[in-house]
C-alpha cells in the first residue's frame, strides 16, 4: 500500500503540472486588446480638456481666485 501511495505522488503532479501548463499557454490576445481600448479611452479624456483641466489651468485659476480675495 505504500508504495501505491509514492507512485500516486508523481502521478498527481504530474496532473498539477499538465492542469498549470494548459492555463500558462492559454490565448491572451482577447484581454489585451480590451485593456488597450480601454487605455486608449483614458488617454483620450485626459488629454481633451473636459474635466477638472490640466495642472496648469487649476493652478491659475486659484492665483486668480487668492488675488481677488486680497484687493
Amino acid at each position: 500500500m505504500a508504495s501505491l501511495a509514492w507512485l500516486l505522488i508523481p502521478l498527481f503532479a504530474a496532473i498539477g503540472a499538465a492542469i498549470w501548463g494548459s492555463w500558462a499557454a492559454r490565448d491572451r490576445t482577447q484581454g489585451d486588446i480590451s485593456e488597450l481600448a480601454g487605455y486608449a479611452r483614458f488617454r483620450e479624456a485626459m488629454g481633451n480638456g473636459q474635466g477638472h483641466g490640466s495642472a496648469d489651468q487649476v493652478r491659475a485659476k486659484a492665483e486668480a481666485a487668492s488675488a481677488s480675495d486680497t484687493v
